[in-house]
This record gives structure tokens, C-alpha cells and sequence, in this order.
């Protein structure tokens, strides 16, 4: 036996003595810097040739784990050391080959096209390898796996050059399992042997899509408490699974952690229902917030979307009945008179300045210094645009704007006039807002929840305008809070599922200023313990510095390329990876991940629990 076939068989699988494979070429992909969206490719493109069998087509699949060894192995320090390295790779692409069938040309007479491909059907069923191999093509993860003497099996961040000619090894179930989950389970306190979709008894995100003819299943886990401080994104076409999966997320992070809190912008209002045996559950403190006072369970069970299959079903209508009557609804209290604030004070200045006439440019240095008195105003008490109006500041923004006005003589009659002049009415509208009181809860009622017992709070509105405005508001309540007071626990999660209609890569006004908002809490939250998740169908029509900031990643099939391409070039990662996803049912993902998986930004494909199965079982007791 040569010294490469020496390899401990406990890490390796031959399927039964079916695979016998060797790197049979490495090709350098050249870098594609044409364009800022043309996506990534790997350094190299790893082509593998198999012996035929019958079965192995079967058992083979794109995304399982492959070694190699490399030139880092056949160094004077690893002979020294007694150490062997493996280059790992991914498997990207597998297909069956036929010798007879490459001779076959659309030039040849038609009739001899077609009897050389019948032939070839019979050959299939055998086992021949003189005219029938496997051909793979796989793409390194820059991980080497390492042998020590002692036995001890370590994997080493960074790429080695295999060995060309040299024979490849499939990575078997148990080495997958303990490469990705050995880590991420010592982190999340989880030792036990078992795996089960229930979410109270196992914290799995699903399975991986891997050895999938096996009846073993290889479940998969993240660092829930890194997934939630360091953000990420769950991007699917239409129906794909997003709200599947991000509900059985969260039911993962309310049974899983000590004290995670979860605020939910569902503007599809679907939530309520998907996640309606948690919001059941005594012992969970949470709260559904509405747009509109529900007067009963029959109101409200209306006002919530449920899946297709549950559409016409009355134990779905028996378990809604049961949230509502646990008195965990109520509904927004949105103020009859809007609440003035810096903002609103900003937005007007930048209006009028867009508005002055060009032949007037002493009516620009008016509004630039009543400006400057704002934002300094602004600087020195420690506010943000957000923040309501004072008293006090209406007084000195009421003699700014009158001095400002004087001062460059701007003409009486003009709407900048009119307007420095009646400065002091924001006390009115201060009061009219303040005495706007009724039932129902205000957004400074959601700010005190967010320190409350309060596991989960699901603000369910189908108005996008003022789900944003709630959005700016409450983002920068709880940074503010977090920012005075020093603290980053209990960790938050800010949910924006519908992501573009919160941020979208080109927007003014109000959507600028949610966009803006959201930037800032994901740029800044992860120092606070406020995390964010970013669901979308289009990925390519949000706010790219907010992508930048997400750390773990969930994509889910995505026809359009450009979608594609927005991913590959954000995660690094290879196109060819991420168009398997084309292939996808709903609920099977692309999983990669630069701090909350076993292996760092290393892409893997799994099948996540459905969380229709939970519902189910929650509504057999809902309806007896």
C-alpha cells in the first residue's frame, strides 16, 4: 500500500470500497474585477476523476467534503513532525461519463446519432470502468485537514497546494458532523447526544443536504448569541421558506437562550400565526402589536395571514382565538398629531433650501445659520433626530430663525419669512400631541418593553409608513439607551422581514431616514448587544453598506443572476456554489458564516426544520 493510501479510516468514507478517485488537474481561475457586482470564483477550479459505479452516482452529491493531500504534507517539518495535511475542498459539480457517447457528433447521420446514445443506456446498470468514469470538480475552502503523531486531528485555516495525481477521500458523516458542530455546540452549552427537529429539545438550525441517501442525518447549529450580536441575512425568492425559517430561528432563540428579546417588524403580518404556540405559551411574556384595536378574536384572527395550508383551517382559527385570549394583543395608539421632533425640523430646513430661488442666495445663508444653531443645539444636549422637541429649544429656535431673517433681509412677504415668523406654533403642536391619549400602546410604551419581561414583540402593520417611523424611533431609542447606560444585555434582535421596504439602495424622506436608521443600528448595534436580521426576496434593491454588515447569511434560491452575483460578491462566495441553489426546494438553504458556524465563511447546503410541523402539533390540543 503507498504511503498516500495510508489514511486513518475512521475520518474517510469509500462508500463500501464503490470511490476510487484522484485530483486528476488544478486550474487558476483568474479574478474577475470588471465590475463591482461581477461576483467571486475561487483561486482554483479542482477537476477529480472517479471510477465508475453504479451506486457511487447515486450516493455522490455537490457539497460534500473532500481531501487531498498537498505539497504542505510533503514538507521536511511535517515529515519531521510525523504530521499529514489535507487540502479540503467542496464538491461543486458531479456527472457520469461515457466514452462511447464523446464520439458522438451532431455532423454524423442522425439515425447512427441515436443508435450509439440508446446503447449506451444498458451500459449504465453495470459496473464497467473500461468505458464509463465519474467526473467531479470541486473548489478548496482554504482549510487544511491535519493528522498529528499523536492522533490528534486539527483543521488549519488557509490554502495549500494538493497534489496533483493524488488520491481524493470523501469526508464521512461523523468527521462532518464534529467539523461543523464540535465547536458551535461546546459554545451554545448543548452535549447531548441526541438531534431532534423539536425546538425545545434541540437548538439545530435543520440538517445538512449531505449523504442524503443515508437514513443518519447530520443536523447543523450556529452560535445563536453570534448570530444575533453579529447580524445576518435570509435572502430566498418567493416562496422559498424565508418566514419558515426565520420563525423556527426565534423559537430557537427564545428555548435556547437565557434571556434573548426579539422585536419583529412584520409588515406581512404573518408572524402571529407562525409563531402562535410561543405567543401561547404562558411562561414567554411577549406582545402583538396591531395596527388597529382587534374587539375580539374574530377580528384579530382576520387580521392575521396564515400559509396556504392553513387557510380554511378551523383548529388555525382555535389557536389564534387562544393568543388572543391569553392577552398578549393590543394595538398601536398612533398620535392624532405628530410628535415634533429633530428631524421634522431638519426635513423642513433641507425643504426650504431646495426651494430657494436661485437669485436669492442670502435666503440660503439665513437658513444655514438657522441650521447651524440646531445642530449645535443638538450636539451639545447629546440628541439625535429622533428625539422630541423642548420647550426651551422652540424658544431659542424661534429667535434664531427671526434673527437669521433679519439679518439677511429676507423679504417679508416670502414663505421663508412666514416661516422664521411662526417658529413658536411647535408648542402647540407639542401640546395637541401630548393630549392625543387613548388605549393602546405608544412607541414609548414599546422603548419601556424593550427592558421589560417581554420575550418577544411582534408589531404586525400592513402600513409601511408608519412601521417605518416606528422603526426610526424605536432603533434609536434603544441605541441611545444602550449608549448612556453602558449595557449589551439582554441581547435585542431588530427582525425586518420585507427588508426593501425599510432599505432600499435609493430612497428620500421618510424611507432615507428609516434607511439611515437601520445603518446605524447595524453599524453600531453589535458593540451594544442590538443585532439585526435583514429577509428579502431581491436582495440587489437594498442598501449595500447595510449587507456590509452582515456577518452570517442564509440564500435560498434566487433566479435572477444579478441577485446572485450581489451575494457572490458581498460573501465571497464562488458563483458556482451559489447557482446549486437554483436546485433547491422550499426550505433547503445555503449556509455560510464568518463567526457563528464551525467553519468560517466555509459554504454549506442544509435542509432547515419546517415550521409548519410545530404549528401542527400545537393545534391538535388548540382545538380540544
Amino acid at each position: 500500500m503507498s504511503k498516500q493510501e495510508e489514511v486513518p479510516r475512521e475520518l474517510f468514507t469509500d462508500f463500501d470500497g464503490q470511490f476510487d478517485g484522484v485530483l486528476a488537474r488544478v486550474i487558476p481561475v483568474a479574478a474577475n474585477y470588471t465590475s463591482e457586482w461581477a461576483g467571486s470564483a475561487a483561486r482554483y477550479d479542482c477537476r477529480i476523476k472517479v471510477r465508475y459505479h453504479k451506486e457511487l452516482v447515486a450516493q455522490l452529491e455537490e457539497g460534500m467534503m473532500v481531501a487531498v493531500p498537498n505539497f504542505k504534507g510533503q514538507s521536511e517539518r511535517s515529515s519531521k513532525h510525523g504530521e499529514r495535511r489535507f487540502t479540503v475542498m467542496v464538491i461543486s459539480k458531479v456527472w457520469p461519463q461515457h466514452y462511447g457517447l464523446g464520439g458522438v457528433s451532431d455532423s454524423h447521420y442522425f439515425p447512427v446519432q441515436m443508435e450509439i446514445i440508446e446503447q449506451a443506456v444498458p451500459d449504465w446498470s453495470t459496473d464497467d470502468q473500461a468505458t464509463m468514469m465519474v467526473q467531479m470538480t470541486a473548489i478548496p475552502i482554504n482549510y487544511d485537514l491535519c493528522l498529528h503523531a499523536s492522533g490528534e486531528v486539527e483543521f488549519r485555516k488557509g490554502f495549500s497546494y494538493p497534489l496533483i495525481g493524488a488520491r481524493v477521500h470523501v469526508i464521512n458523516m461523523k468527521t462532518v458532523d464534529w467539523i461543523y458542530n464540535s465547536r458551535v455546540k461546546d459554545a451554545i452549552g448543548f452535549t447531548k447526544k441526541f438531534t431532534s427537529p423539536d425546538p425545545r429539545k434541540d437548538p439545530r438550525v435543520g440538517t445538512l443536504r449531505m449523504f442524503m441517501e443515508s437514513d443518519t442525518k447530520i443536523p447543523i447549529y450556529v452560535d445563536l448569541q453570534k448570530l444575533v450580536r453579529y447580524h445576518f441575512g435570509v435572502f430566498s425568492f418567493t416562496g422559498g421558506g424565508k418566514s419558515n425559517l426565520l420563525s423556527n430561528l426565534f423559537r430557537r432563540l427564545i428555548y435556547h437562550s437565557k434571556d434573548t428579546k426579539i422585536v419583529i417588524f412584520d409588515i406581512s403580518s404573518e408572524y402571529s400565526f407562525l409563531l402562535c404556540d410561543v405567543f401561547s405559551d404562558p411562561k414567554i411574556p411577549s406582545k402583538i402589536i396591531l395596527e388597529e384595536e382587534a374587539r375580539n378574536a374574530e377580528e384579530f384572527a382576520k387580521s392575521i395571514v396564515k400559509p396556504r395550508d392553513f387557510e380554511d383551517d378551523p383548529e388555525a382559527e382555535a389557536a389564534l382565538k387562544q393568543v388572543f385570549e391569553s392577552g398578549q394583543v393590543t394595538f398601536y395608539n398612533r398620535p392624532l398629531t405628530q410628535v415634533p421632533t429633530f428631524g421634522g425640523v431638519l426635513t423642513e430646513i433641507s425643504g426650504m433650501s431646495s426651494a430657494v430661488p436661485a437669485d436669492r442666495p442670502t435666503y440660503l445663508q439665513a437658513l444655514d445659520e438657522i441650521l447651524h444653531m440646531v445642530t449645535d443645539w443638538m450636539e451639545e444636549n447629546n440628541l439625535s433626530e429622533q428625539d422630541k422637541l423642548s420647550e426651551a429649544f422652540i424658544d431659542e429656535f424661534d429667535s434664531a430663525a427671526k434673527e437669521a431673517v433679519e439679518k439677511f433681509s429676507v423679504y417679508k412677504g416670502a414663505a421663508l419669512s412666514a416661516w422664521a415668523n411662526t417658529r413658536s406654533t411647535l408648542k402647540a403642536a407639542m401640546k395637541r400631541a401630548a393630549t392625543a391619549k387613548s388605549t393602546g400602546v405608544t412607541v414609548k410604551d414599546i422603548v419601556k418593553m424593550l427592558g421589560g419581561p417581554e420575550r418577544i414583540v411582534c408589531i404586525s402593520m400592513a402600513d409601511p409608513d408608519t412601521l417605518r417611523d416606528i422603526v426610526i424611533r424605536l432603533t434609536g431609542a434603544a441605541l441611545r439607551y444602550r449608549k448612556r447606560n453602558f449595557e449589551i444585555k439582554p441581547q435585542i434582535l431588530f427582525v425586518f422581514d420585507e427588508a426593501q421596504e425599510f432599505i432600499p439602495s435609493k430612497a428620500t424622506g421618510a424611507l432615507e431616514r428609516c434607511s439611515n436608521a437601520v445603518e446605524r443600528l447595524l453599524r453600531q448595534g453589535r458593540k451594544y448587544g442590538l443585532g439585526g436580521v435583514i429577509a428579502t426576496q431581491r436582495i440587489a434593491y437594498l442598501n449595500t453598506n447595510i449587507m456590509q454588515q452582515l456577518h452570517t447569511f442564509f440564500v435560498g434560491t434566487l433566479p435572477r443572476p444579478y441577485d446572485r452575483t450581489v451575494v457572490s460578491s458581498s460573501f465571497q462566495i464562488d458563483l458556482s456554489i451559489l447557482d446549486k441553489t437554483l436546485e433547491f426546494p422550499p426550505g433547503s438553504w445555503l449556509l455560510s458564516s464568518y463567526i457563528a458556524t464551525g467553519l468560517d465563511n466555509v459554504p454549506v447546503f442544509i435542509a432547515a426544520d419546517n415550521s409548519e410541523d410545530v404549528i401542527r402539533e400545537h393545534l391538535q390540543p388548540a382545538s380540544s
